[in-house]
């Protein structure tokens, strides 16, 4: 199936990865319908931050897809659904689990559930990496078993088993796809990258970070936008769960040490006490295989992370994009 001419609904288009997929299917041919989170301040989140000629391509709907209703509006006529809107903090899920179970499960279910009565032609159901935990072998595949080591990662893995229920159940054409660490222009300071490189472009000489032994398989945005696209366009994908990744790890103090000298800047390394996360919740280790994805779809990784990490660190750097961000103030 060609998405090029489709109707396309893209949930969470408001966020890092959806403002970034919605340009990409723009560019290849789609409709698309953007829906972002209902708030009193009329945000539509990155989306106010993208061109003004791509706004006037697509249909923007503020909604919330914890309410049946609001999904059912934002979803009608659409061919193919991509579910990204979620919460994403691990840290606030610790505080707020519940708000976690009702966007991420309750929301999850919303969208499956409309997409079985109006007879969805694709859904993709946005995973994580953190549903696997701590890798039990390396490179994780999509056999690896679940590990709940945060509430997020618990409503994350229901959400995937709810997505498989409504394939087995009722055999509707559902996708669980799975990104690795994904990274880049516009992502969230609850992210590791940007909380390092906005704490150097601010002219901070301590990086204040978490634990720094902990690896992660990083991948740049634009691929991971890709990668969402292909797997929406092959039909080998349907009832499958499928990794994004790029079977390269790196420890969260090289990766900091890497940013540095890429910056031009100099800064100290610290782990700070409050930014660690309970023992028994911290992943040690995230590295991907995408042998699945390549094989059905033929995607690889095309963005080395040098490359990424310059290019990311370029768009931070400049001071309208680094005046969106508080450097060095931890929020959960």
């Amino acid at each position: 199936m060609k998405l090029a001419g489709k109707k396309i609904l893209v949930t969470g288009a408001d966020g890092f990865i959806g403002s970034h997929l919605v340009e990409h299917l723009v560019e290849i041919g789609c409709e698309v319908r953007a829906m972002a989170l209902y708030n009193s301040f009329g945000s539509r989140g990155w989306l106010d931050q993208c061109d003004e000629e791509l706004i006037r391509k697509i249909e923007i709907v503020m909604g919330d897809v914890r309410d049946r209703g609001s999904v059912a509006t934002a979803m009608s006529d659409c061919n193919v659904v991509f579910h990204l809107a979620a919460l994403i903090g691990i840290p606030y899920s610790y505080q707020s689990p519940e708000s976690y179970v009702s966007t991420n499960i309750v929301g999850t279910l919303n969208i499956l559930e409309e997409a079985r009565k109006i007879g969805c032609e694709r859904t993709l159901v946005t995973s994580t990496s953190e549903v696997y935990g701590t890798a039990k072998y390396v490179p994780i595949d999509e056999s690896h078993p679940f590990q709940a080591q945060s509430p997020y990662s618990a409503t994350k893995i229901g959400a995937d088993r709810l997505a498989e229920s409504y394939i087995r159940s009722f055999e509707c054409p559902v996708t669980v796809v799975r990104p690795f660490n994904t990274y880049g222009p516009r992502q969230s300071t609850r992210a590791v990258i940007p909380t390092i490189i906005t704490q150097l472009c601010s002219g901070l000489s301590e990086l204040q970070l978490g634990s720094l032994t902990p690896t992660r398989d990083l991948v740049y945005v634009s691929d991971t936008a890709q990668g969402f696209a292909r797997i929406a366009e092959s039909d080998k994908t349907i009832g499958e769960e499928i990794n994004i990744s790029t079977g390269v790890d790196i420890s969260i103090g090289d990766l900091a040490q890497t940013i540095i000298e890429l910056s031009g800047c100099s800064a100290t390394i610290v782990s700070a006490e409050e930014r660690l996360r309970p023992t028994g919740s911290e992943v040690e280790r995230l590295l991907g295989s995408s042998e699945k994805l390549e094989k059905l779809v033929g995607w690889s990784p095309g963005t080395p992370l040098k490359e990424g990490l310059v290019a990311t660190v370029d768009w931070f750097s400049k001071p309208t994009n680094l005046a969106k961000y508080r450097a060095g103030e931890y929020s959960v």
